[in-house]
């Protein structure tokens, strides 16, 4: 099946039903986000699974109630950076550098002026940054799990700072944008389930300078 069908397959499932998804296609949903580009190669954000019962108990409140949370088989947190510091910069370089044979300063000048650029900004406008990367990672989460046949929500309805201290994201340095839970749809009971899929029209979502 193509990319389009398993899109037009797809929907934000409402209610899920508690079978639990396999780790391998877990994991296969996992890879699509870890190799999902990023501005300059940074790479500035991380994917927290949770399948643990008690702990997703806890998010649901935060996630003002949702039934996905608990009946879904794992939610998937992205989490950006809250900053760029000098070290989150200059990391991937390095490791570009080791697993690719190239001298470690070989991209010292471009480097430097990044960091310089994003250390002006803000520290909100520097999260907002690594924000935007995450959400390139979960985009193609979600359309691995629609190729593996696995109903997933995307979720920004919770609170933010509430979930972050829950989870002491603090203390590694970041901070929650968006939830991905993941599961198998509740044909039965999912108001949803049935209803077309509306989208914009071709005509009115492209805009063409030719």
């Amino acid at each position: 099946m193509s990319l389009l069908e398993d899109l037009k397959w797809r929907y934000a499932t409402k209610k899920m039903n508690g079978t639990p998804v396999s780790q391998e296609k877990v994991d296969y949903i996992l890879e699509a986000a870890r190799l999902a580009p990023t501005s300059s190669g940074l790479h500035p954000y991380r994917v927290i699974e949770i399948s643990n019962s008690e702990l997703k108990a806890k998010i649901q409140p935060i996630a003002y109630g949702q039934s996905q949370i608990v009946d879904s088989s794992h939610i998937l947190i992205f989490a950006a950076y809250d900053s760029y510091t000098k070290e989150r910069v200059e990391a991937p370089f390095a490791q570009q550098a080791e697993e690719r044979g190239l001298p470690l300063g070989f991209a010292d000048d471009y480097k430097n002026n990044l960091y310089t650029q994003l250390s002006a900004l803000s520290q909100e406008q520097q999260f907002n940054h690594a924000a935007r990367q995450a959400y390139i990672g979960f985009g193609l989460a979600v359309a691995a799990a629609a190729e593996q046949k696995i109903d997933a929500t995307p979720m920004e309805g919770f609170n933010n700072q509430q979930l972050d201290a829950l989870l002491e994201l603090d203390k590694l340095g970041l901070k929650s944008v968006t939830i991905l839970a993941l599961g198998y749809r509740d044909e039965a009971n999912d108001w949803l389930v049935n209803l077309k899929k509306v989208r914009p029209s071709h005509e009115d979502f492209i805009i063409k300078f030719n």
